[in-house]
């Protein structure tokens, strides 16, 4: 008699319930703690100011050409930084890697030094035509946003190979400002938008040095005014935040999502999620 097999099925794979992620009380409680500490203020200085101060800010005097003066140094700050700090941090990367922990110590210096010894030092050593001129300003907020320029940067080149990616640049024949300009800009550009986040929040919201250097940026009409009208100046303030909260929120948002599309990290502040390099 032949042997009749039969093949029976696979038995279907157990259904495996994926754990629902919970969300702690204590979280919550955190959470709570922070909108109440971050709100609060907001909401009792709306309540001081009151809603028609809000549209009356905009047609003070001095309104228009303070912020316009914190947006020119706001950009001629990145502007200077980026040219000083993007070719030297990446040429520490590549040549002098064992100067990383010396650069580090020499950019914490404008953050240990008060503001109030670092102006009246530049002051001493500046000619009068340059002293004279909002532009001394701008080299002194260089400055200041050293440390977090330099740490937003080192953090995105940290996150790729920069020694193979300018020795296969370099193969094909690519000269150093191909290189920089091409790979590694391209491969460091979520390192770049966090950097200038850093930049425009402290030069939008810096005060000593501007009122030492006798410069009414629009920090220093917001304390000026205040001594006219605090309802205004109080909504100034909020107006400032606002508008300086919404801008850089605009910078991450718009920077992110480029980064997805073409394979880049997270835009963060001090951090840069390793991806896939990028070529252009």
């Amino acid at each position: 008699m032949a042997a009749v097999a039969t093949q029976t099925a696979p038995a279907p794979a157990p259904i495996v319930a994926r754990p629902r992620r919970s969300f702690p009380a204590w979280r919550w409680a955190i959470l709570l703690i922070a909108a109440v500490y971050f709100l609060l203020p907001l909401y009792a200085a709306i309540r001081f100011a009151g809603l028609h101060a809000f549209g009356s800010v905009v047609t003070q005097p001095g309104f228009g050409s303070a912020l316009w003066l914190s947006l020119r140094l706001g950009v001629v700050t990145w502007v200077i930084t980026m040219l000083l700090m993007v070719p030297t941090t990446v040429y520490v990367h590549l040549r002098l890697p064992r100067l990383r922990r010396l650069m580090e110590t020499i950019t914490i210096l404008p953050i240990v030094i008060p503001p109030v010894v670092l102006i009246i030092g530049v002051l001493q050593v500046m000619p009068l035509s340059l002293r004279s001129t909002p532009w001394l300003l701008a080299l002194e907020y260089v400055i200041l946003t050293m440390p977090f320029a330099y740490r937003a940067l080192d953090a995105g080149l940290r996150s790729i190979d920069v020694k193979t990616l300018t020795e296969a640049s370099g193969s094909l024949g690519a000269g150093w400002l191909t290189t920089l300009w091409r790979v590694i800009l391209p491969n460091i550009r979520t390192a770049l938008l966090s950097a200038t986040i850093l930049i425009l929040a402290l030069v939008l919201g810096e005060f000593t040095m501007a009122s030492l250097d006798l410069q009414t940026t629009f920090p220093v009409w917001i304390v000026l005014f205040d001594q006219e009208n605090a309802q205004i100046s109080v909504a100034a303030s909020i107006f400032a935040l606002v508008v300086t909260w919404l801008f850089l929120m605009l910078i991450t948002v718009v920077a992110t999502r480029q980064s997805r599309r073409t394979g880049g990290g997270e835009v963060t502040l001090f951090s840069v999620a390793p991806r896939e390099t990028i070529g252009n």
